[in-house]
Order: structure tokens, then sequence, then C-alpha cells
């Protein structure tokens, strides 16, 4: 009689393992296996990253085996198990691989196919359509849309971390709970003991180096050392945590009147402003999205300021930029002056604080929440829903969404919700960050999320005008590399533009990103379908580049450039200037954070730049979904390029007291989970 050899890995996560029963079913294309127990007398079967062998006699040959069916029923209480995949040998001695990497919860089953990816008009048997239907059907109830807040991209039915479906939990939800990270960040810091003086200003910048007293860290150092100078200003408009919001400026708005006469001195060409606004030598950071957001009120006891500043900057004869001009409001006036280097020592410091204050909430809130968190669980949640799991584009994306979900259904539980941990450092808690998030939704496009386009719309692609925007070099690298494999698997899977317009499952996927994830906003642009193979590589790439590389970009310098509180300020407590020559060293100290404040701030950009444990990087792809060779080649060129860029950067940096490494690939985690 034949027999079929069931091979059974379970995973090495915590509580992998189950002592519930597993029942095991082959279907072939000429008959079906018994419904089997699988178990050993006497020995303890699924333990955690245990690899289980059964053997399977049948009547008669199945034929091609098709799908493979698991069950688990509740031993004395229901016990999840992980299976990683499971292996079948033939008869005839061939090998099927049936890849599975999920959980089998409750007295569910799990039906898998074998690992090749199939495009949905490859399915020509009653069976494989009839599987791939049944899958995206029961998908698409259990991962359903929710608004969380009108003009905000939809996000996951889901109230808590718990109610999510367990295949995308966190294996250890203690590690991402934001309440428990934040205290231990604050404890190991060595910042409790000014927990208890909250509402006490600090005496004078000096001060704030008694929360630097565990800090070992070079960049970090360098930024308290030196974030009074307009180098270092500059510098991080470029490379800081928020680098995409410089910009060169063609012309100067009429809502920020500098004149030739205010900033001479700061020009080193012998040009007037003009010539040099047309030698392409000013560039402009404009932060209009701050523009009437209500500041935190949560605390009756401590007024909270906000402000929407607009600065120029100067590129000087050694392609450095500075700051030259800065206005604090968009509405210029008597009471709206325009702060320039030759002003007072502590009129220009502070006007510089306030721009680096507001930088830092149109960082937290639009460029690292909205355009990388919440953006990525979108892709996330139209992927689970419109793609099967043999489709191609699902088995490139599933690593590049692992935790997302539940990294922002954590947050909007305790993080970003109403009275959570952002009302206690932030200037826009309290209600701002979500103003804030709807008013950028009007000016958000799919083209932002493409690299080399919002490079050049903001006209910074020249790298001899600007040979120090890391950012731009480095990202730029990465896109490449990862577009270059993405063509390369495409081309696997489609034969022509043809096959493209006919895979009815891509168009679902894209249609659902736009007229679900992003509700048809028409200002958002997003593509409602693809027609050609390009434009699929280049959707692919904006996914994966924004959950890793973007995310990495714009989330793991927070503690280095955000540390030092003068040089990233969460609040602000006195109102903008309205004068100048009226501020002193203590009317700065008295306008930053308070002590409280400054250590809530300390322990959450800490926490959010720390690594998961166990983080898979760019191209670490330790499940393998993908069983074809042609694909594995593809990937063993994309890991070889990584690694090329990786040491090409750590070269770069050797030596530098600033080095930029946040785009180095073996430092890009996969995806947004913290």
């Amino acid at each position: 009689m034949p027999s079929y050899t069931v091979t059974i890995a379970t995973g090495s996560q915590w509580f992998a393992g189950t002592d519930d029963y597993i029942y095991i079913t082959l279907v072939g294309s000429e008959g079906c296996s018994e419904r089997t127990l699988l178990d050993k007398p006497l020995y303890n079967d699924f333990e955690r990253g245990a690899v289980d062998s059964y053997d399977i006699t049948v009547a008669e040959n199945l034929g091609d085996i098709e799908l493979v069916t698991v069950e688990k029923k509740k031993y004395w209480m229901n016990d999840d198990w992980y299976c990683k995949h499971i292996t079948v040998k033939t008869p005839i001695g061939d090998y099927i691989e049936f890849p599975c990497f999920r959980w089998v919860v409750d007295d569910k089953e799990v039906v898998l196919r074998d690992g090749r990816a199939r495009l949905p008009q490859n399915d020509k048997t009653r069976v494989a359509k009839q599987h791939r239907r049944k899958e995206l059907e029961i998908r698409q109830k259990t991962y359903r849309w929710k608004e969380w807040h009108p003009g905000f991209p939809m996000s996951i039915d889901a109230k808590t971390h718990k109610e999510l479906p367990r295949d995308i939990q966190f294996d250890s939800e203690k590690s991402v709970d934001f309440t428990l990270n934040y205290s231990k960040a604050i404890e190991n810091l060595c910042v409790n003991q000014f927990m208890h003086m909250f509402q006490s200003s600090w005496g004078d910048f000096a001060d704030f180096e008694q929360i630097f007293v565990r800090i070992k860290n070079t960049i970090s150092e360098y930024v308290m050392q030196h974030w009074k100078e307009d180098f270092m200003f500059g510098y991080q408009l470029l490379n800081g945590c928020n680098p995409v919001m410089i910009r060169k400026c063609t012309k100067i708005p009429d809502k920020f009147p500098v004149t030739h006469k205010m900033v001479a001195d700061c020009l080193e060409r012998d040009l007037t402003l003009e010539q040099e606004l047309e030698a392409g030598n000013l560039f402009i950071a404009d932060y209009e999205v701050m523009e009437d957001i209500s500041p935190n009120a949560t605390d009756p006891c401590t007024q909270q300021y906000l402000a929407a500043p607009i600065c120029l900057m100067y590129k000087n004869s050694q392609k450095k930029v500075l700051p030259i001009a800065i206005q604090l409001s968009q509405t210029p006036g008597e009471d709206s002056p325009i702060f320039v280097p030759s002003d007072s020592e502590y009129d220009w410091m502070l006007a510089k604080i306030w721009v680096n204050s507001s930088d830092f909430h149109v960082h937290q809130t639009v460029t690292h929440l909205l355009k990388t968190h919440l953006i990525t669980e979108v892709f996330g949640i139209a992927m689970f829903r419109q793609l099967s799991a043999v489709h191609p584009a699902y088995k490139l994306l599933l690593p590049h969404v692992r935790f997302t979900i539940a990294i922002n259904t954590k947050a909007r539980e305790e993080l970003i919700c109403e009275s959570g941990l952002f009302d206690k450092a932030n200037g826009t808690g309290g209600g701002g960050h979500v103003e804030l998030v709807q008013k950028a939704m009007k000016t958000f496009t799919y083209k932002s999320l493409c690299l080399p386009d919002s490079i050049k719309e903001r006209g910074m692609d020249s790298q001899e005008e600007l040979p120090y925007y890391f950012y731009r070099d480095d990202g730029l690298r990465v896109w490449d590399i990862i577009k270059s494999f993405l063509a390369d698997v495409v081309n696997i899977y489609y034969d022509s533009d043809k096959t493209v317009q006919g895979d009815e499952e891509i168009q679902a996927f894209i249609k659902d990103v736009c007229s679900f994830g992003m509700q048809d906003f028409d200002y958002c642009e997003f593509p409602k379908s693809v027609q050609t193979r390009e434009e699929l590589v280049e959707y692919l790439t904006v996914i994966i580049f924004t959950a890793s590389a973007q995310h990495a970009a714009v989330n793991f310098g927070q503690y280095d450039w955000c540390s030092w509180i003068p040089n990233a300020p969460p609040t602000m407590r006195k109102p903008i200037p309205t004068k100048k020559g009226e501020v002193d060293i203590k009317f700065i100290v008295e306008s930053l954070p308070d002590r409280g404040r400054s250590c809530w701030h300390l322990g959450a950009v800490w926490a959010l730049s720390q690594f998961q444990d166990n983080e898979l990087f760019l191209g670490m792809y330790p499940e393998e979904h993908f069983i074809e060779k042609p694909v594995k080649n593809a990937l063993e060129t994309f890991r070889n390029k990584l690694a090329e860029l990786s040491k090409i950067i750590k070269n770069r940096n050797e030596g530098k007291k600033l080095p930029y490494y946040y785009l180095s690939p073996d430092r890009i985690p996969n995806s947004v989970a913290v």
C-alpha cells in the first residue's frame, strides 16, 4: 500500500508548541487520505522548535498532492500552535513543500497549498480555484477596515491588540507595552529622580546634562556640544530625523518678506539675494501644516504653545546649508519679526529652537506616524484581504508588514489615544496630533512615497549641488536595489503587461488600498489599477521601501537627534516672541519643557529608537515562502547588493564625527514594528 511521509516543523518562538490533537488530510488529484491523528506513543509531539515525521498509509495512490489540511482539536484547553511548514514525501520519492508560517488556533483547520507561487489565472483545477476563493472570503471577514478618526487612512477593525487575528499579533505582548517600555527607559537612563519635580523648570542649559548621565552615544553627545551652531541646524534638516522638509527655494513666498538687506551679512558670493535665488543657493523649510493646530491643553497647570515657522536656508561656498532667516508664523507683520543671525544671540537661538520644535511635531506625526506606520498598515490590511497566500506579491510583501498592524493597534490603545502617553510630553497631545494628521492627509500623495519623485519634486536631486545629503544618496541606492530585486521577481511570474492586467488579485489589492484604505480621496492620487509590469514594480517598491528603509531613516535616529532636549523640544511653555531684543537665557529655559516632560520625552525617544529582539533586517527572510530556484537566485543577488552597500556606507562613515548610518541595509529592519 502506498505510504506518504509527512514532516512537520513547529516554530521556535515562545509558546509555539502545543499539546492539542493535530490531524492531517492529504488531498490529491486522484483522491484523499483519511483524516489522520498525528501522534507518537510515549513521545511529546509538536514541541517548540521540533521537527516531527509521520507515515501515512493509503489504499491507493492519491495522484498529485494539491492540498494539505491541518486540524487542531482541543486536548484539555485550547493551546495555539505555530506551524512553520510541512513536507510531504510521496511514494515515488518526490518531496513537496507546503509553507505555512501561521498560527493554528482554537478548533480550526488550515488548508495549505504547495510552495510554488501562482497568479490566479494560473489555477486551472476546480480544487485550486475553490481553495483560493474560500481563503480570500475568510480573510475578508477577518481583516476588516475601520475608520479610527475622520480623514485618517483606514485601520484594522480591532480596539485592542488581543482582538487582532493571532497571525498578526506580537509573539510577546510585553515587548510592545508602551507604558512598561517608557518606564523602563526612564529608569535605565537614570532620569526617574527628576519625575517628582514634574512641572518645575530647569535652571539653565547645563541642567539638561543631568538627564544625559547614561548617554554614551556619539551623535547625541555631538549634538549636545554643537546644537547652537548654524551648521548643526542645517545639517539635521538634511540628515536628521526629518530629512524631508527642506526643499530648493525657487521663489521667496509673499508671506515671508525676506529682503537682501536683512541677510546681506550671510551671503558670501557678492551676489544679491535674488541672484542667489536664481543661482539655486537658497532652500526653504515651511511648516505651514502646523498653522492653527491646537496645542496640548490636557494639563490645566501648564500652558503649551505651537508655531508654524518658515526658515530660509543658504548654501555657502563650502556647500553647507545654513539658516539665514526665520519667521515664526505664517503671517508677516510687526508682531511676526523675521529673525536673522545678526540679531542678538538669544533671539536667534530661540528662533532656531522654535523651528526644531515644530520640526519635531511634523516628524513625529506626519513623517513618521502617517507616512510610514499608518500607510504601511493600509498596505498590510489590503494585502491580507485581496492576495492569496500563493500569490507571489503576498509572499514578497508578508515579511514587510510583519507586526505593523500590531504596533499600530498598540499605539492606538496606549500611546496616541485620548489621555495616552503621547499627552504626557508632546505639545500636540490632547488632539493636536489628530488635527495634524487630518491636515497632512490633504497633501499626502502616492508620488510622495516614491523616493526619486519626492527628492526631485523638492529640487534636492543634484549631488553636485548638495554633496552632504546622505539621506538622499543612501536612500536612492536602497530604492534602486529593492526595485531591481522586485523587477527580477515580477518578470519571473509576469511574462507581459497583459498578464499584469489580467491578474484579478493584484488589481483588487491596489483598488482596495485606494478606494478603502485611503478612502478614495481624490487628492491622494493613489492608483486604482496597474497596467504594466513597470507600474507594478514601482508599486511594490513603494510598499517595501516605505515599510523598511523610509521607516528606518525617520525612526532610529530619534535618540541621536532628540535626546538633547533643547535641540528638539517636544513642547514649548512660552508663546513665540513678537519683538526682538526681549529674550534672555531665563526666558528660553522657561520656554523649554519642564523636568517631568523632559524625562518622558527622553524615555520615549530612547524606547522608539531600539531595535526589536531578534530583529530581521532587509534581505533576511528566514521564513522561506518561495521555493522556486529563480526567485532564490534573485534573493541572493538582492542580499549581495545590500551587503555591498553596507560596506560602502561603513567606509564612508569611518572617522566621521557625524556618521550617517540609518539607511545602511544592515540597520534597516524589514518592517515597521516599533
